[in-house]
This record gives C-alpha cells, structure tokens and sequence, in this order.
C-alpha cells in the first residue's frame, strides 16, 4: 500500500461534527464528480468511497447506489463506483459545487468560513486528488492536481494561510498545487489530522537528515584526509630534493629536525607530527610553527628546481 493511500485510509477515519463533514465532501463532489443527470464518483480508496456512501446517506437520507470493479491493464487493484439519483440539485447547491445552473470554480465562503472547516476542505481535496510522496523512497513531494487555474490559486492561497509554501504549475490541461519542503509537508500532514501519518514521516525524515549529515561528515572526513596526504607527499618531496643535493646539513638545525620527523612520520597530520616533535625532542613545537618551517623548506625546494631549469 502506498503512503497516499495510508494517509486516505487514516483521515478518512476522523470523527467530525457536520459542517467539517460538509466541507470534505464539498472538496471531494468538485474533484472527483462527474455531474449530469446524476452523481457518479469513482475512486480506487475503499475508504473514501465508505465514508462519501455514509455522509451522503446520514447527511441526506438517500441510498447510493455502489459498483466495485476490477481493474484493468496494470492496475490489479478495484475501482469503487458511487452513484447519487436523487435529490441532485440540493446536495450540489448545498456543496457549493453549483449555484443555480452554473457550476462554480471556488466554493462559496460559507464551506470554509473557520480554521476547522479549511482544514476539513484540505481534508476533502487530498482524499480526491492529493497524493504525498513515501519519505523512505524518493524526494519530498506533496502535489493536489485540480482542473481550473482558478481554483488552483483558491487552494494554493487555502494552504498558504497555514504557512505552507505551496506553490503553482501547469501541467498539460491541469494545474498542479505542490508543496516540496519536508517540515512543509509534516505540517501539512499535521493540519489535515493525519497523526500516525506525521509520526511516519517525522521518523524517515529525521533517520534521513542524520544519515544525510553522517554522510556530509564523513566525505568531509575523507576530504581532509586526501588533503593531509597530499600535503605530506608533497612537503617529503621537498626534503628528498634538497637531501639529494646534500642540502640538508646546511639548513637550520630546528628546520633540519623537522624535516627528519617528516621523513620518519609521512602519514603523519601538523597537528600530529607537532606533538610527536615536542615529545620526542623535549622542545614543544606548535601547528602554526611546524608550518611555518615546512613553509621554509618548500621555498628552498623551489628555488632548487629554478636553478636545475
């Protein structure tokens, strides 16, 4: 089962007075209906289609008529068809889905007219066309696809009201409402009451963040390492130039000294080779001061190499 339809199944579930009731199903009929004659709604989520079969018959005391059917092709799952004869026009003026003969892109206020019912809304919508990304599979990614540029801008404005920073992109003949941030999409999980869902997702997320900063560490790590080698090969290059020529007795004594401990330690990092000098040789020696000698036995290197040139 995905992660989608684990988040359907469990807000699907909620206890709710009615007006929050209305709300989802006033989300879900704008989706997911398709409106003649009658009401047909179909949906591959046995949750949802339960709950819209028990809204609509308590809400408004009628029968709806329910098809399961197989899928076909690829899809190995069922189809759950609802269909809605009687009284029509009341339920789609009361859903705010028509007003009249017309069919409206945004809901009249009264759907959402407080925090709860907006979340009951967003509630609706995801159960119709939402769908939310596995955290342990792939990238963060929370979209809704809707029909109507309209409507598209109604939602996004509905899900920025909580801070969300949803955002807008046509897709084909839709138009695509998606939220990418992960502390976005926890909240977004959060309004809509999707507690087990957050709880899921929080976890991933933070194996994710602390797997992800292991790994930052340890290629700086690594990083680090290749830089002390490269370092230490090129630093006993220096000193087996100036050995080759006999030059090493006509350095100074403390320069000479570092020189023979960097040849014995090569592997060695400055921080290291100052505390292997200092303890060997009674005389303490800093980072910055071993720097700074090795910096002296690079330039008398260079200067060798000019003249063999």
């Amino acid at each position: 089962m995905s992660f989608t339809s684990i988040v359907k199944n469990e807000i699907s579930k909620l206890e709710l007075n009615e007006v929050e009731h209305i709300a989802e199903l006033s989300a879900l009929f704008r989706n997911i209906a398709e409106i003649n004659h009658k009401i047909k709604i179909t949906t591959e989520n046995a949750s949802v289609a339960r709950l819209i079969f028990n809204l609509v018959k308590d809400l408004y005391q009628i029968n709806v008529k329910i098809t399961v059917r197989k899928g076909y092709n690829f899809h190995k799952g069922y189809y759950y068809i609802l269909e809605i004869q009687d009284k029509v026009d009341m339920i789609l003026s009361d859903l705010s889905i028509k007003n009249g003969k017309s069919f409206l892109n945004v809901p009249n206020q009264y759907i959402i007219d407080d925090s709860e019912s907006e979340k009951a809304y967003l509630r609706g919508l995801f159960m119709a066309v939402g769908s939310v990304n596995d955290p342990k599979k792939s990238r963060y990614h929370l979209e809704f696809l809707v029909d109507n540029k309209d409507y598209a801008q109604f939602i996004s404005d509905l899900l920025n009201n909580y801070h969300l920073n949803s955002k807008i992109l046509k897709r084909d003949n839709k138009y695509m409402v998606y939220i990418k941030e992960a502390e976005k999409i926890s909240d977004f999980l959060r309004l809509i009451k999707a507690s087990h869902a957050v709880l899921y997702f929080e976890d991933i997320r933070i194996y994710r963040d602390h797997k992800n900063m292991t790994n930052r560490l340890n290629n700086c790590e690594q990083a680090n390492v290749e830089k002390v080698i490269l370092a230490a090969n090129s630093q006993i290059s220096d000193i087996k130039l100036i050995e080759s020529i006999g030059g090493l007795d006509l350095l100074d004594e403390k320069i000479k000294t570092v020189a023979i401990y960097r040849l014995k330690y090569p592997e060695a990092s400055l921080t290291e080779l100052s505390e292997v000098i200092s303890i060997e040789t009674g005389y303490k020696i800093t980072k910055s001061g071993l720097y700074h000698r090795l910096k002296k036995i690079r330039e008398m290197a260079n200067r060798i190499r000019s003249q063999k040139k």
